[in-house]
């Protein structure tokens, strides 16, 4: 049975040492990197499968392998691509950043990136208080970079989520594979006409906004600092769509960083002691309202910093707040994944969401979003 401490866990990306498969070294060896050997090289936890070390010609890579998808032309692979081509383009300097891709291939469905020096991936900043206002702004400087890249070329497929049809009731083959706890998380959503009726208005409003490339996968562990650079990696969702979607999920993801920040000790930095239960209605209050202090400033720097390199259309920060809002759902959706039951404290943050969903202009105006806006 899951304790209470790891249900209220970030669950920080853990690592391991691995070899590297068979294919991996083929590819690594095609592009005259070298190889990696069966000691010394790391995996990072996380949706695929990755190798990461120095090769035996001294070059030290990140090799990522996509699931299968059955198609000949992965569509990850094509998107990350995608992205290549456009951000080449992108002065030296460019807020932008991402990892060098030096290599693919597409039977493996492999990645090879240059491996970042002292990398720290943003969840662990965000948990160690250190995703800091300057920061956040450069990160929005970034969102807006990306969304202003040459869109000529990208895929134009509308994104599944939220999925409509699956609020109404979900396919025979997702209930077979998703957990007991996932189909829970589903049903509390299905059963709130609310936040159905939200989400489809939602999806009305995407569909008659200027589309622009977009992330489109947006979370903290997407953001890496290596020395004094912000990089944004794992571009396998790069495709024309809504801006909101991740100017949203960028807040969605403090939002989802404060309400966890309530119910865990505050002398643990790491975020894995549970402290809600024995906390009193008041001390939960404090808490919450510390937690929404510390948040707020930083939503405010990355909007801040989204508008220095672009001008947003004028309903983009309401639109992004009820994208928000999803982000919270969807967190909960995918964190049931490996759980028996529905997580506390998740469930409470899918509590948060369903109020900015609900009341999208209250929450642009409580976070500062409504003072950046256009009308």
């Amino acid at each position: 049975m899951t304790s209470i401490d790891e249900t209220v866990s970030w669950q920080l990306p853990e690592t391991s040492t691995t070899a590297p498969t068979a294919e991996v070294n083929r590819l690594l060896d095609r592009l005259r990197l070298g190889t990696l050997g069966s000691t010394g090289t790391t995996s990072f936890g996380g949706r695929n499968d990755n190798w990461a070390g120095t090769t035996s010609n001294g070059a030290n890579v990140f090799v990522k392998q996509l699931p299968d998808t059955g198609e000949a032309i992965h569509p990850g692979i094509a998107r990350s691509l995608a992205f290549e081509r456009a951000a080449a383009l992108l002065e030296p300097r460019s807020p932008l950043a991402s990892p060098e891709l030096l290599g693919h291939d597409e039977e493996s469905r492999l990645l090879v990136f240059a491996l970042l020096d002292n990398a720290k991936p943003g969840i662990e900043l965000s948990v160690a208080g250190e995703f800091s206002e300057a920061l956040c702004f450069r990160a929005g400087e970034a969102i807006a970079t990306a969304h202003g890249l040459d869109p000529a070329g990208l895929d134009t497929s509308p994104l599944f989520f939220p999925p409509l049809s699956w609020l109404a009731g979900l396919p025979w083959e997702v209930v077979q594979e998703n957990t007991s706890a996932q189909l829970a998380a589903w049903q509390l959503l299905q059963d709130d006409e609310e936040a159905v009726h939200a989400l489809h208005e939602l999806r009305t409003l995407e569909d008659a906004a200027p589309p622009v490339p977009v992330h489109g996968d947006l979370r903290f562990d997407q953001f890496i600092t290596s020395g004094e650079r912000l990089y944004l990696c794992d571009w396998e969702n790069f495709q024309l769509a809504d801006p909101a979607r991740d100017v949203g999920a960028f807040i969605g993801e403090w939002l989802y960083h404060a309400t966890y920040t309530i119910f865990v000790d505050p002398a643990r930095r790491d975020g894995s002691r549970f402290a809600g239960f024995g906390a009193t209605h008041q001390d939960i209050l404090d808490r919450g309202m510390t937690s929404l202090r510390q948040a707020v400033p930083r939503i405010g720097a990355f909007w801040a910093g989204y508008r220095t390199r672009r001008t947003p259309d004028p309903h983009l920060a309401v639109r992004a707040m009820r994208f928000a809002g999803w982000h919270l759902y969807d967190r909960l959706i995918a964190g049931a994944e490996s759980q028996l039951q529905l997580n506390p404290v998740a469930k409470a943050a899918a509590g948060v969401g369903r109020g900015v969903l609900l009341n999208p202009e209250g929450a642009a105006g409580l976070l500062g979003l409504a003072r950046g806006r256009q009308a």
